[in-house]
C-alpha cells in the first residue's frame, strides 16, 4: 500500500514526539508499506514566528510572511527525516517547493493548483520514506507561499490524490471523530466511519479534526482519510464516500461553535440592492456572514436585517454596518456577543421526516430559546444563548441516543 501520514504541530512538538512519529512511520514501512509523511511546524512555531514578525513590522508584507512561517514546517521535515534515518531506513525531506506543490499568487491563504509528483516518485521507487513540509508552496514564479492554517492537512490530501495513495492517515491529538465533544459530554462515541458531506458540515461547524478545505479536497477527489491518535493505536475514524448504511443512522453527531455574535439593523428601507449594499461591504472587508433573517414591516416599507457571523470579526462589521446604516436612514442597530451556534448533522436528515421538531422540542423541554434557524439537507443549526451551550449539546446528544452502540 501507499500511504500518506500527515503530522500535527502536538504529534511533533519536540524531539521525542519526533522519534515517536519516526517509529511509528518505520513500523508502517516494515510491514511492507510505501510511506509519505506529511508534517506541521511543531507546536506553537508558528505562532512565534508571527509574534516576531510583528515585533519588526506592524504591517508585515504578506510575501515575506510565507516565506517567514514556511519555515517552521521545513525544520520539523529536517528532523523527521534525521529521526527515520537513525532508525536504520532511508528518508528524504522535501520542502513544498522540492514536491512540486504549485499554487496560485495569493499569500497565506494560497490554493493547490497542481502536483508534480516525478521526483517524489522517482525517491518512493528507490525505498525512501518522503517526509514533506506541509502548509506550503511555491507559485510558477517561485515565490514561496502558504495555503493558511491548517493547510498541512490540505497538502496531506492533495498529496495523496497526486500521488494516488491507498490511504491519507490524518494524525492528532485525538483518535478520531466523536459524536461530540467528550469534554462536554463524557460517553460521546467515536464514529467508526462518516461521510466526506457529514465531515466537511462538523468541520465548518467549529470541529477541529479536520480542515474543511482538507475534507472538500478528500470529497471532490475521492480521497479516503482516516483521522488518528498519535499517541495511542486505536482505530480512527474513516471520513469516505456516502454508503447506504450511513443514511440509516438519523443524526450522526452534535457540534457547537461558541464564537458566534448578532448584528441586527432595523428600520431599513424595503427596495431592491439594500441587502446587496449591507452585505458585499461586509464581504469586501474578508468577513464571512452565517445566518440572515430579513424581517418586512405590516405596511411594507422598512425591514429589520439579523445576521451573524464570527464574534472575533463583530467590531469590525459593526463599525462597517453603522457606517452603510447611516446611509440607508435606518433607525437602530444592535450588537450581541453572548451568543452560540448548536448544530446537529447526519446524512440520514435526507430521508428521515420530523429531525427538526425534534430538536426544537428537545430544546425547548429544557428552556433553551432558539434566536435564529438555519437549515441545509443534512444539518440543522441554532443561535442560542452562550450560556445554555453546553446544556444543549447534552440534552441534543441524550435525544437522538447517540451514546448508544450501533
Amino acid at each position: 500500500m501507499l500511504i500518506v501520514q500527515k503530522y500535527g504541530g502536538t504529534s511533533v512538538a519536540n524531539a521525542e514526539r519526533i522519534k515517536a512519529v519516526a517509529e511509528r512511520v518505520v513500523k508502517s514501512a516494515r510491514e511492507g508499506n510505501r510511506v509519505v509523511v506529511v508534517v506541521s511546524a511543531m507546536s506553537g512555531e508558528t505562532d512565534k514566528l508571527i509574534g516576531l514578525a510583528h515585533q519588526v513590522s506592524l504591517n508585515p508584507n504578506e510575501r515575506e510572511m510565507d516565506l517567514l512561517l514556511s519555515s517552521g514546517e521545513r525544520i520539523t521535515s529536517a528532523l523527521t527525516a534525521m529521526a527515520i534515518e537513525e532508525l536504520g531506513h532511508k528518508a528524504m525531506a522535501f520542502t513544498g517547493r522540492q514536491m512540486g506543490i504549485i499554487t496560485d499568487k495569493v499569500h497565506m491563504r494560497a490554493k493547490i493548483e497542481k502536483i508534480a509528483t516525478e521526483r517524489a516518485k522517482k525517491a518512493l521507487s528507490e525505498n525512501y520514506i518522503l517526509v514533506i513540509a506541509g502548509f506550503q508552496g511555491i507559485t510558477e514564479d517561485e515565490d514561496v507561499t502558504t495555503l493558511g492554517r491548517g493547510g498541512s492537512d490540505l497538502s496531506a490530501v492533495a498529496i495523496a490524490s497526486a500521488l494516488k495513495a491507498d490511504i491519507c492517515e490524518i494524525y492528532t491529538d485525538v483518535d478520531g471523530v466523536y459524536t461530540t465533544d467528550p469534554n462536554i459530554v463524557p460517553d460521546a462515541r467515536k464514529l467508526e466511519k462518516i461521510s466526506f458531506e457529514e465531515m466537511l458540515e462538523f468541520a465548518s461547524l467549529g470541529a477541529k479534526v479536520l480542515q474543511t478545505r482538507s475534507v472538500e479536497f478528500a470529497m471532490n477527489y475521492e480521497v479516503p482519510v482516516v483521522v488518528r491518535s498519535s499517541f495511542n493505536d486505536n482505530r480512527g475514524t474513516l471520513v469516505t464516500k456516502e454508503d447506504e448504511d450511513m443514511e440509516k443512522v438519523v443524526v450522526s453527531g452534535v457540534a457547537y461553535d461558541k464564537n458566534q455574535a448578532k448584528i441586527t439593523v432595523t428600520g431599513v428601507p424595503d427596495k431592491p440592492g439594500i441587502a446587496a449594499t449591507i452585505f458585499k461591504k461586509i464581504a469586501d472587508a474578508g468577513i464571512v456572514v452565517d445566518m440572515i433573517v430579513q424581517n418586512v414591516s405590516s405596511d411594507g416599507k422598512d425591514a429589520d436585517i439579523s445576521f451573524t457571523l464570527p464574534r472575533t470579526d463583530s467590531k469590525r462589521a459593526l463599525k462597517l454596518t453603522g457606517e452603510i446604516a447611516k446611509e440607508l436612514g435606518a433607525r437602530v442597530m444592535t450588537l450581541r456577543e453572548d451568543l452560540s451556534k448548536i448544530s446537529i448533522v447526519g446524512v440520514g436528515m435526507r430521508t428521515h421526516s420530523g429531525v427538526a421538531a425534534q430538536m426544537f422540542e428537545t430544546l425547548a423541554k429544557h428552556g433553551i430559546n432558539i434566536i435564529m434557524i438555519s437549515t441545509s439537507e443534512i444539518k440543522v443549526s441554532c443561535i442560542i444563548d452562550l450560556k445554555y451551550t453546553e446544556l444543549a449539546v447534552r440534552v441534543l446528544h441524550d435525544a437522538f441516543g447517540l451514546a448508544e452502540s450501533r
